[in-house]
């Protein structure tokens, strides 16, 4: 089945985004896994701008609670233990305070990890969600992140169905760089690329899978560069309707 528009009617009316895109990276894992040599996994992230996991928490006390909360250390003595109260930690004024709006960040990935290497990141596959094109600052943010994995040489592959949004983030990408792609002049709003940097002798360079997409066409089979002489393929289309057959999504 072809590439459906998942932000105007047909679809639109009948499933949302959200659901699709919260779907479809366990779906690619499904995929993966069949196709990862031994040593490797692939993880799903979801990543919803408020609701983004925290390791380290810090809660505050329920209105209307009749103690102020403080540090509380445990000893364990002879005697069995006891619950000591430490002072607070009281920081200092802050040098600068600015109006700023914060914009909530959206992720959407599947990260390919090597256990050989003590659990080294080496793949990451980012669908781009609306929130990610829609203001300059989320542009930035967004392909700042790519970059920072590319310089780690961690492979990168952005997968953008969002068609309401006309920004192409792998062009932001190269323009980083100080580099453009002939073939995306003019750049299309919905692509599929990867990307990695790699050493060739002594130089570094940066190669690159890139493929327009458009609604009604199938969608591209990926490489995945795992080292520098070891990649395997990920079929978009086959995980991207799956996804869609189990959430009862229509074709085309």
């Amino acid at each position: 089945m072809p590439l459906r528009d998942h932000f105007r009617p047909p679809i639109w009316n009948h499933s949302s985004w959200e659901g699709f895109h919260g779907g479809w990276p366990m779906t690619v894992v499904q995929q993966l896994v069949k196709v990862l040599p031994e040593g490797y996994t692939a993880e799903p992230r979801v990543h919803l701008g408020d609701y983004y996991e925290i390791d380290v928490c810090a809660f505050e006390a329920a209105e209307g609670g009749t103690e102020d909360a403080v540090a509380v250390e445990s000893r364990i003595g002879d005697g069995g233990s006891e619950s000591v109260a430490t002072a607070a930690y009281a920081p200092p004024q802050p040098t600068l305070v600015l109006d700023a709006e914060l914009e909530e960040q959206y992720a959407y990935e599947v990260l390919i990890f090597d256990h050989t290497r003590n659990r080294q990141l080496v793949a990451a596959i980012e669908i781009v969600s609306p929130a990610n094109k829609d203001r300059p600052e989320n542009r930035r943010v967004f392909v700042a992140k790519c970059a920072a994995l590319l310089q780690e040489h961690v492979c990168v592959s952005i997968v953008d169905l969002v068609t309401i949004r006309r920004f192409n983030l792998y062009c932001d990408l190269l323009e980083l760089i100080g580099r453009s792609d002939p073939s995306f002049d003019p750049p299309p709003a919905t692509y599929a690329v990867t990307c990695r940097g790699h050493k060739a002798g002594r130089q570094t360079r940066f190669a690159v899978c890139a493929y327009p997409l458009a609604v009604g066409r199938r969608l591209p089979t990926l490489p995945i560069w795992l080292t520098d002489d070891l990649a395997v393929s990920l079929d978009l289309e086959t995980s991207y309707e799956e996804t869609c057959r189990v959430l009862r999504i229509p074709g085309a």
